[in-house]
């Protein structure tokens, strides 16, 4: 059945397509924690991802986003980047999910926020 899944969807694993071009030409550079794997080019000018589960590209932290996009050389696993101590772990998008960000007095919300700094108009 995994077979029969990667043979005809794109979206839960790799194709099998990319297995054969990855163990042919792609070298492995390094892993994230949640077990994406990245590789990369014999010749060091093609980069990808292959995700471990659902391919969602809001999946890739910061760090190995800058490094699949060639904004530099070097993968985090060799050269890691600075991280300040009020940044966050790395989440993926959380759009049309329940654990999605509702601003306060939104309509989406359960109890809307009752506002006392404004009274509606009223015709004379």
């Amino acid at each position: 059945m995994r077979f029969l899944l990667r043979l005809l969807t794109w979206w839960n694993d790799q194709t099998l397509g990319t297995q054969i071009y990855t163990a042919r030409y792609g070298v492995k550079v390094g892993e994230d924690a949640e077990g994406n794997r990245y590789f990369q080019s014999k010749d060091g000018k093609r980069r990808w991802v292959v995700y471990n589960g659902e391919c969602q590209a809001s999946r890739i932290p910061p760090d190995w986003h800058g490094w699949i996009h060639h904004t530099w050389d070097e993968p985090p696993t060799t050269q890691p980047l600075p991280h300040k101590s009020w940044e966050l772990p790395h989440q993926e998008n959380q759009t049309g999910l329940a654990t999605a960000y509702i601003p306060p007095g939104s309509q989406r919300r359960l109890a809307p926020v009752e506002r006392r700094d404004y009274e509606a108009w009223q015709p004379e």
